[in-house]
């Protein structure tokens, strides 16, 4: 590097692609699956029993979008899809597709008037549902929105609240007043007319997918994709992990995020992978189960559950040897869990992705053959085709190893937020550049870290502080299994640093032995003042650890105001 280079240096990378960009909608994608791989496993759903070849899968998806467009859903429609990992879901994600409509995730853990709100806010025309997961009875749900429903003919519902939705969709084989059941629609008689009438018309930046961001404050907002955003996201990062049709995808990850459905079960199709779903929630057990019996080659999830799987007592039992990638993405990624991963699970490709869901989802991801200390301590470079800058509160491009706010522009960015130029323009700036909220620092050869949240980090006497790297340090204590690192107000020095730590099983350790830990090796104003020792952790369904949940926690022990 040059003297003069080395002074005019930025905090800015692009993403080389040996291929272009691909020109696809998502039902072209199981289209030329089914083409290529008809008689190979597509989808494999253990708790259901399912096993069905990309042809089948195919066949079930387009007799579904027959089904939807002979109760009158038209292209551009909205339909919601609440429901846990099933079977239905990867029918309805492909049938939707296949119908032109766009599919509405919604969250299976949203109460009563979340729901009323996700459905509302897009203009849902259509809803399939499950009937209840774990404490929720979705049924009961809708029937407290919908009284109407009780009286209703099947796909005639005019109601008060819900003044956009005509068509319930039910899965399971009880019937519900002014419902359809699953079966009714997905037997549909294929028209083969009708199908190729929408395919001529669709068009890959049209939108096809709507996810809810899972905002801490105000009402979710709803990020928009295209068929162009989510395809070639998945292609690429199946690129990156070198998958072929002899892969077979492992996914606990829920399928109304991003993760599951663009990183899995989109990902697979764009390569013949086998789709395998262990169980309808996240369960340790029946994700080391699944590895074991359907040979899984990969494995995706958040930190939390591939400790959850590192930690369940029969894991030792299993042979998990078929495993070689996979992605850890969703939250920060601790270095000592990547090594665990990576020896204990046999995963010596696994790959760090890092994203959002207003990039459909990744940004960065790391090489499966990246020196190992890239691949724990970093989240990769940019996808191909991608742009990442990182910037400081002026807009301007930050030095190298400067920390500043996360930017990314190119294929993966929304449409924008449905219904509201507002907050997309608060997101996306004139250029085209997403803005992440996420600190991260650039090194000279593109590599990203990230710091934390600009909302997580704490100022504490006036010293700014990302909690991520006390939770780094501190995950390398032998007894320490999981910690998360927050800040709460403090009369004096406007902010202190509070550690919330789940021990190993048998451990015990003091408040004041995880000081002492970090006394010397880290800088006194870092080291936690407040410590507690914890059995869990509170969470999203995504398995996401909610700060804000412990912030207050702590803060009303502690007797002080937010």
């Amino acid at each position: 590097m040059t003297e003069r280079h080395r002074h005019t240096a930025k905090s800015y990378t692009h993403g080389t692609a040996s291929a272009p960009l691909a020109s696809m909608t998502v039902a072209d994608v199981l289209d030329a699956a089914a083409e290529h791989w008809p008689d190979n496993d597509g989808l494999v759903v253990v708790d259901q029993g399912v096993r069905w070849s990309w042809a089948e899968l195919r066949e079930r998806a387009r007799r579904f979008a027959s089904g939807l467009m002979a109760l009158g859903l038209r292209p551009g429609d909205r339909i919601g899809m609440l429901a846990p990992n099933r079977a239905e879901w990867i029918v309805t994600q492909f049938g939707s597709a296949y119908a032109g409509l766009i599919l509405v995730n919604i969250n299976p853990a949203y109460r009563t008037p979340e729901l009323e709100y996700a459905l509302n806010k897009v203009a849902c025309k259509a809803l399939v549902t499950e009937a209840n997961f774990k404490t929720s009875d979705y049924v009961a749900m809708l029937n407290e929105l919908a009284p109407e429903l009780a009286d209703s003919p099947p796909g005639r519902l005019v109601s008060k609240r819900l003044p956009s939705l005509e068509l319930v969709i039910r899965l399971g084989d009880e019937a519900s007043p002014g419902m359809l059941n699953f079966s009714d629609v997905g037997d549909a008689a294929i028209d083969e007319a009708a199908l190729e009438s929408v395919a001529e018309r669709l068009d890959c930046d049209e939108p096809i997918n709507i996810q809810f961001t899972s905002g801490t404050t105000g009402s979710p907002k709803a990020a928009t994709l295209t068929h162009h955003n989510i395809v070639n996201n998945a292609r690429m990062s199946a690129e990156i992990m070198g998958f072929t049709e002899a892969d077979r995808l492992c996914i606990p990850v829920p399928m109304y995020h991003c993760f599951g459905m663009v990183l899995g079960t989109l990902l697979c199709a764009t390569h013949g992978a086998a789709i395998v779903l262990p169980s309808a929630g996240f369960d340790a057990g029946a994700c080391i189960e699944a590895i074991e019996q359907e040979r899984c080659t990969a494995f995706h999830g958040v930190p939390t559950m591939f400790i959850g799987v590192l930690d369940e007592p029969s894991f030792g039992e299993h042979d998990l040897s078929t495993l070689r990638t996979g992605i850890m993405a969703g939250a920060p990624c601790p270095i000592e869990l990547m090594h665990r991963v990576i020896d204990e699970m046999n995963m010596g490709e696994v790959t760090i992705g890092y994203g959002m869901t207003e990039t459909g989802p990744l940004s960065t991801q790391t090489l499966r053959d990246d020196p190992i200390e890239l691949r724990v301590g970093t989240v990769g470079k940019a996808l191909p085709n991608t742009e990442v800058k990182v910037i400081d509160e002026a807009g301007h491009l930050v030095p190298p190893g400067s920390p500043g706010e996360l930017c990314t522009r190119g294929y993966c960015v929304m449409r924008g937020y449905w219904g509201d130029d507002e907050k997309t323009a608060e997101s996306i700036d004139p250029a085209g550049w997403m803005k992440t909220g996420d600190i991260a620092t650039m090194d000279n050869e593109g590599y990203l870290r990230i710091v934390g949240r600009i909302k997580d980090m704490l100022i504490r006497g006036g010293e700014n502080i990302y909690p991520r790297e006390i939770e780094e340090f501190l995950y390398t204590h032998p007894k320490i299994d999981q910690v998360e690192v927050v800040g709460v107000p403090d009369p004096k020095f406007g902010e202190e640093i509070a550690a919330w730590i789940r021990l190993r099983e048998g451990e015990s350790m003091t408040d004041e032995e995880v000081r002492a830990f970090c006394k010397g090796k880290l800088a006194h104003f870092k080291i936690p003042r407040y410590v507690r020792f914890v059995d869990d952790f509170p969470m999203t369904v995504t398995g996401k650890v909610q700060k804000y949940h412990i912030r207050e926690q702590m803060a009303d022990e502690l007797g002080l105001a937010i």
